[in-house]
C-alpha cells in the first residue's frame, strides 16, 4: 500500500465535497444539478478505483475514505429526498439504518480490540448498485420530467429488499467473526 496522499484519496475527498452541493441542489429543486453532481461523483468513484488498482495507489486511508464518500453521498441523497417528500421516509430510514448498523458494528469491534476486514460482500454490491440506480432515476425523472411509471415502485422494492438482505448478511458475518477466537481460520487477523 502506498502513502496516504494519493490521487485516489484526493478524488474521494472531492466526492465528499460534492455531498453538500448535491444536497443543496435537491433542496432548492435543481434536480438537473443534483443529477449531474451525482453522475460526476459516480464517474470519479470509478476513476479513483481504476487509478488505485492499476497504478498501485491503494492506501489504508483509501480503504476507508472511498466507501465513506460513497455512502455519505447516497445516504445524504436518500435522506434529502425523503425530507422533501419525494421518496417515502421509511425507505430513507431503512437505507440509513443499515449503514449505521454496519458502522456501529465496526466501531464496537474496534472497541473490543477486534479488527474487521473492510470488504463489501456481493449482496452489498448489488444493494449499492440498486441504490445508485434508484437515486439517479429519481433525480433524472425530476430534472427532465420523465415519467418512470412502474420503475418507481420496482426500484423502491428492490432497494428495500437488498438493503434488508445485505444488512442481515453483514450481521451474520459480523457475529461469525466476533464469535471466533483469534487465530481461527474463519477470523481475519
Amino acid at each position: 500500500m502506498s502513502s496516504t496522499i494519493t490521487v485516489p484519496n484526493l478524488i474521494s475527498i472531492f466526492r465528499l465535497v460534492l455531498v453538500p452541493v448535491a444536497i443543496d441542489a435537491i433542496l432548492t429543486g435543481r434536480f438537473d444539478v443534483a443529477f449531474w453532481v451525482f453522475l460526476i461523483a459516480g464517474v470519479s468513484d470509478g476513476i479513483d478505483g481504476f487509478i488505485a488498482r492499476h497504478f498501485d495507489q491503494r492506501s489504508e486511508l483509501g480503504a476507508y475514505l472511498d466507501p465513506l464518500a460513497d455512502k455519505l453521498l447516497l445516504v445524504s441523497i436518500f435522506v434529502t429526498l425523503a425530507v422533501i417528500a419525494i421518496i417515502p421516509v421509511w425507505l430513507a430510514i431503512l437505507v440509513l439504518s443499515r449503514d449505521v448498523l454496519i458502522i456501529g458494528a465496526i466501531v464496537l469491534s474496534w472497541g473490543l480490540g477486534r479488527r474487521l476486514p473492510i470488504q463489501p460482500i456481493m449482496v452489498s454490491k448489488a444493494n449499492t448498485t440498486a441504490q445508485i440506480a434508484f437515486a439517479a432515476m429519481v433525480m433524472f425523472s425530476r430534472a427532465f420530467q420523465w415519467d418512470v411509471g412502474g420503475l418507481w415502485t420496482l426500484g423502491m422494492v428492490l432497494v428495500a429488499g437488498l438493503t434488508i438482505v445485505s444488512g442481515i448478511a453483514y450481521v451474520v458475518d459480523w457475529l461469525r467473526i466476533m464469535s471466533s477466537e483469534p487465530g481461527d481460520p474463519g477470523r481475519p487477523e
